[in-house]
């Protein structure tokens, strides 16, 4: 569906009524310009020459404060536990009244004797029997010397050797022990060999033989 357009005419203004447009606006200029100056002159309106330019600093926001800690709590102070009271001792009963015994009233009290501990006798233990040394020196022993060594007669050793002996209950020698050297050797060997072969009176307690110790010395004499 078309519309046909309908075109309004433009009016053409005269040259002349363009020009006086144009003046009037001069005019009007004109106009407003002696009215600033009058209202200058006039101190209504500053001059451009008193307009005071004003600074504007900007300060810059200050940092927010750090916030202060929360105040502590003080510790409240403990109260001390109160000591436990000491128990008192139970009071003792007080005693029991003595009665006071009549003594118009009262039975004869009768005398007992007192028996007298008699002291045991007790008979003293019979001595042990002394004990008897034994003895190599009897005749019937038939005990023979030494045998001197051949070697420490030519080199004429001679001392006295000390053995110490102990004699079993039947006569025999048992152990044999140097009590005393002669500073020989040889001559302490002769004298242990032949005292071992030899036989002794055994020692006596009471009637019984027991075992003893001796000393048996063995001289060494190159004289002799």
């Amino acid at each position: 569906m078309t519309s046909a357009a309908h075109t309004i005419p433009r009016r053409e203004l005269p040259y002349g009524n363009q020009r006086l447009s144009a003046r009037g606006m001069a005019v009007v200029v004109l106009v407003h310009v002696a009215l600033v100056a009058l209202l200058i002159s006039l101190d209504v309106v500053p001059s451009p020459a008193a307009v005071v330019t004003l600074m504007v600093q900007v300060i810059p926001a200050a940092a927010p404060a750090a916030p202060e800690p929360p105040p502590v709590p003080e510790p409240k102070p403990v109260a001390p536990k109160p000591l436990p009271k000491p128990r008192r001792a139970p009071t003792p009963p007080p005693p029991a009244p003595v009665l006071a015994a009549a003594t118009e009233t009262s039975a004869p009290v009768a005398e007992v004797p007192i028996a007298t501990p008699v002291p045991e006798v007790i008979e003293p233990a019979p001595p042990e029997p002394a004990v008897t040394q034994p003895r190599f020196d009897a005749d019937y022993l038939s005990n023979p010397a030494p045998v001197y060594p051949s070697m420490s007669r030519r080199l004429r050793e001679e001392g006295t050797v000390t053995l110490r002996v102990f004699v079993n209950p039947d006569g025999r020698p048992g152990t044999i022990e140097i009590e005393t050297s002669s500073g020989f050797s040889r001559l302490d060997d002769a004298a242990r060999e032949a005292v071992a072969r030899w036989k002794f009176v055994p020692a006596r307690r009471g009637e019984e033989h027991v075992g003893a110790w001796v000393l048996v010395p063995v001289i060494f004499n190159v004289r002799g």
